[in-house]
């Protein structure tokens, strides 16, 4: 293994105020400290935006927002990540967020519009769906914006006329809608019934026109069967269609009926039928499989009980969890769920904390310790004091924050979707063109033409290509979540799965963060008696190092002795008399100023530094009585999880750390690394995390989300550690781990690679099936019952193909 030689990056360059490294100008109006001019009528709304790693990036949001009609002044600061905006009255404010996420940026109202309502959309198996019921609403008076997303299922509305309305407007179109709650922001849809018994009957009197068919019955009965069918199976994609016409959209629903309904003017009466029956077939298995990605998030929501036992006095009561308040104190019995986020007061146990961090292997807690809502109480009553209400416990986060990823579009979701709206159009015109010009031309008979550009019409529905990335992105952040990882997007889904190389912080990240007592050297006495003596000199010392001395003394059952003039020497050790004999603990330089002589403890004090640790020199004025060496340690998960990251194809892993080179070289041994910079400053780690880009990696940099802020925001994705214990970890980076070790960034790499080929599957899958459609239909080998099965089938074969990441299954459960 090489390892690269220490390398300072400290050379002198020009610093500004950010963290580009050209001289921009910091005058520019994205990072203006100034408030924005408004008038009374007017409306100043504010946004957090994460992701800018530059000026420059706020003068290009600027830019873009100022094309919005009714945004009067936009300003972008970026040293507070600010966004303010004046709008006029109606202006649509979810179009703001969405501009914004176009250039790859996230945003988050600081107060959320009290007019924009969330709701639960039942039935759309497609992105025109979803197109079709944003068309019809924004033609509804009172509705002042609207957007929905196919992916998660949901819609936000902000109007001014009642929920009541905005349901009926939506059944209209042939979905169901439902109002959110924050009580409830996510519950599980009902069976549709409805739907089922619609298939069977229809189903039946198709079945029953085709032995009719060959048992020569009545030509007129046989094709009532058949209309009947049409009619039970056709009315709500034609009910739907109407509106989508209506609104100006070509979505399925308008492709499918036109096609059913040209079949049966012109006698086809049985492909008429077969094709609204596989239709309605084909919708209702894609919305199971839907659910099924979708459920993700909905099981999240189930780990949080729904009640929780609060201590009256000496009184137990059940209350629901939305009315228990801070600092109330709640009890949790062996083997229940946690209700709420808390510190524990009374008892210990073992918690399974795998809902939140991903953890397979339960964690012991005790008086003081902190526990998270939705994890298990294995064994062990406890009593926990609340610190937060149930819209701020860390499950509630998490679920709050994956769903945000997952209506956040990936990039080739959005190639995708400017393909489909090309595509679709282009294809409806050639059919029309197919059913007029070829009779014109003499070219063969207006029904075989007719047909042809019918079975065109259905060729046109591009719902297996639309739904070929959303379903996968969304069925990986649900995976991610179930282990432990919150991957804030499919824009960073996307990102890592290319990453080759990752940089990671050194202490803390890597190593354990908190020094050990690696070696004892008792020189002319016992150990313990050594032990004894440094054991009393340090429990007077405020210095981490010394905590960690004493620590170690008291594990082993070590008493101190009885001292007295203790002195802190600072920056050097300390000293004491013990039985009037004085004694000094200190680093080298403490004796070396005292002329006292090291003696034969020279060489054992140099051989420990060679290794990278940190010396403590312990005694009196006569004689050096030994000496102790502190290590910050390996995680014991690191060489593991580094091991695992080089399986999946990242072979550079690089280690950033401000320390010397003897511990830089110890630690990057120990922890098979690839490569080391010690010696750095934090805007030095930035340096590095450049250089590794311009030798041609995609660069991944993992740190603590707080202190490693700028290289976190230079390297192509930033992943936080142990995001379960603090707020500003999981608003930062673009992953979080949310256990504090890195066991799980190997399975989301793997996870990541996985989606990247499963997305090239379903894209090349659909494309492909379309194009055997297209070339069949002009010799005349497609009928227009296979048109709509290779459409819907292709669907939903993508679908199940985008399940399998829900079961992606890391290497260490």
């Amino acid at each position: 293994m090489a390892v690269q030689e220490a390398t300072s990056c400290s050379e002198s360059k020009e610093k500004t105020n950010s963290c580009c490294s050209s001289n921009q100008s910091l005058e520019q109006s994205c990072c203006s400290d100034n408030e924005i001019d408004f008038t009374p009528k007017d409306e100043v709304v504010e946004y957090r935006i994460y992701g800018m790693d530059c000026p420059s990036c706020g003068l290009t949001i600027e830019k873009g927002l100022r094309k919005l009609e009714h945004i009067k002044d936009v300003k972008v600061n970026y040293n507070t990540a600010k966004l303010q905006l004046v709008r006029q009255d109606g202006a649509n404010m979810i179009g703001v967020e969405d501009e914004v996420q176009k250039f790859g940026f996230r945003i988050k109202p600081l107060k959320q519009i009290e007019d924009v309502k969330e709701y639960l959309i039942e039935g759309m198996d497609c992105g025109s769906c979803a197109k079709s019921i944003e068309n019809h609403l924004n033609t509804i008076e009172g509705v002042n914006s609207v957007i929905v997303n196919f992916s998660t299922g949901k819609m936000k509305v902000e109007h001014d006329n009642s929920v009541d309305e905005i349901i009926l407007q939506v059944s209209k179109i042939g979905f169901k809608a439902s109002l959110l709650s924050k009580a409830s922001p996510s519950p599980k849809p009902a069976k549709n019934k409805e739907g089922t018994t619609i298939i069977i009957t229809s189903g039946l009197l198709i079945a029953l026109g085709m032995m009719g068919a060959f048992a020569e019955v009545s030509f007129y009965l046989t094709t009532l069967l058949y209309a009947t069918a049409m009619v039970i199976s056709g009315y709500k994609p034609v009910k739907s269609a109407y509106y989508s016409i209506k609104s100006r959209s070509l979505d399925m629903n308008v492709l499918m009926s036109a096609a059913a309904i040209g079949a049966a003017l012109i006698g086809e009466w049985v492909e008429g039928a077969m094709v609204v029956w596989l239709f309605a077939l084909g919708t209702t298995l894609q919305n199971i499989s839907l659910e099924k990605t979708r459920n993700s998030i909905r099981n999240l929501m189930n780990l949080s009980p729904s009640e929780a036992w609060v201590k009256e006095g000496s009184q137990l009561v059940k209350k629901i969890v939305e009315n228990v308040s801070i600092g109330e104190v709640i009890i949790v019995k062996p083997g229940d769920k946690i209700p709420l986020d808390g510190e524990i007061l009374k008892g210990e146990s073992s918690i399974n904390q795998a809902p939140i961090t991903g953890e397979s292997i339960p964690v012991d807690k005790e008086v003081g310790d902190t526990v998270y809502a939705g994890t298990i109480n294995e064994n062990g009553s406890l009593e926990v004091r609340v610190t937060k209400i149930v819209e701020d416990t860390a499950i509630a986060k998490i679920i709050h924050l994956v769903e945000e990823a997952q209506e956040q579009r990936a990039p080739t979701q959005d190639f995708i979707d400017k393909f489909a709206n090309v595509y679709t159009p282009f294809v409806f015109i050639l059919a029309l063109l197919t059913m007029v010009f070829p009779p014109i031309v003499g070219l063969g008979t207006w029904d075989d033409w007719f047909y042809r550009g019918l079975e065109l019409l259905v060729v046109a529905c591009p719902c297996a290509l639309v739904i070929s990335t959303p379903v996968a992105i969304v069925s990986a952040i649900g995976n991610a979540a179930k282990n432990g990882v919150l991957i804030k997007g499919g824009t960073f889904l996307e990102k890592s799965g290319a990453i080759n190389a990752i940089a990671f912080d050194k202490t803390g990240t890597l190593t354990e963060g908190k020094p050990k007592v690696s070696e004892v050297k008792a020189l002319n006495m016992p150990e313990e008696e050594f032990l004894s003596i440094a054991l009393t000199l340090e429990s007077y010392s405020a210095h981490p190092i010394a905590q960690t001395i004493v620590n170690y003394a008291t594990e082993k059952g070590i008493t101190s002795k009885e001292g007295e003039l203790f002195k802190n020497l600072v920056g050097k050790g300390i000293q004491a008399t013990l039985d009037g004999v004085t004694y000094y603990a200190g680093n080298a330089r403490l004796f070396e100023e005292m002329n006292l002589p090291l003696g034969e403890a020279q060489t054992i004090v140099q051989e420990m530094q060679q290794k990278g640790r940190t010396v403590v020199i312990i005694s009196n004025q006569q004689e050096m009585l030994g000496i102790i060496s502190v290590a910050d340690t390996v995680r014991p998960s690191t060489v593991q999880a580094l091991s695992g990251l080089k399986k999946v194809g990242v072979h550079q892993v690089v280690m950033l750390t401000g320390d010397n080179e003897g511990t830089a070289k110890m630690i990057s041994k120990e922890a098979s690394v690839s490569r080391y910079f010690a010696e750095l400053l934090p805007e030095d780690k930035v340096d590095v995390i450049k250089k590794l880009q311009n030798e041609g990696h995609k660069v991944a940099m993992v740190g603590d989300g707080i202190n490693d802020a700028p290289a976190l925001a230079s390297a192509d994705l930033g992943i936080a550690m142990g995001g379960a214990g603090t707020d500003t970890a999981m608003e930062t980076a673009d992953i979080v781990l949310m256990a504090d070790n890195l066991e799980k960034l190997p399975h989301t790499i793997k996870l990541s690679q996985k989606v990247l080929k499963i997305i090239k599957q379903n894209i090349w899958f659909s494309i492909i099936v379309k194009l055997i459609a297209l070339i069949l239909i002009f010799p005349g080998l497609l009928t227009l019952w296979l048109a709509v099965l290779s459409d819907t089938g292709a669907a939903v074969l993508v679908i199940l193909n985008a399940l399998r990441l829900l079961k992606v299954e890391s290497d260490n459960q």
